[in-house]
């Protein structure tokens, strides 16, 4: 477990190491190109300090044995994701996960996979309730 909260990444340490997620293992090199490819113009050594503190903070590891440091995630984005999420929920809606759902559900925009996939989960959610109330 590191030894910073996932809630403790900023905003721009965030988006290096969801470059990360998408390329690794990566060089900084890698890491800037990923994120020159989505739109972001960082400098090299800016990206090295963002890799650096998040190796720091226990968020990612470097394999110094070659001439380039090879960076990977310790913390995958499932978990960072959570972490994020669990924060908001806690923040805004005193820990109820039903009216985020509901407001997504009413604000976002969802695919026909998407809105079959949430159909069978809320299918899942009634047949489970059902058999509890028949318990």
């Amino acid at each position: 477990m590191p030894p910073y909260e996932t809630t403790d990444i900023p905003a721009a340490e965030l988006e290096v190491l969801q470059a990360l997620w998408d390329k690794s293992p990566a060089t900084v090199r890698d890491v800037l190109n990923e994120l020159h490819n989505l739109g972001r113009q960082l400098a090299y050594t800016t990206v090295l300090t963002f890799l650096t503190r998040l190796e720091q903070k226990g968020f990612v590891k470097s394999d110094k044995s070659g001439i380039a440091y090879v960076y990977s995630p310790k913390v995958s984005r499932d978990k960072v994701s959570r972490s994020r999420l669990e924060e908001v929920l806690e923040s805004f809606y005193d820990g109820a996960p039903g009216p985020l759902v509901l407001q997504l559900m009413r604000e976002g925009k969802f695919t026909k996979t998407e809105i079959g996939e949430l159909q069978q989960l809320i299918d899942d959610l009634d047949a489970k309730n059902k058999r509890r109330k028949r318990s």
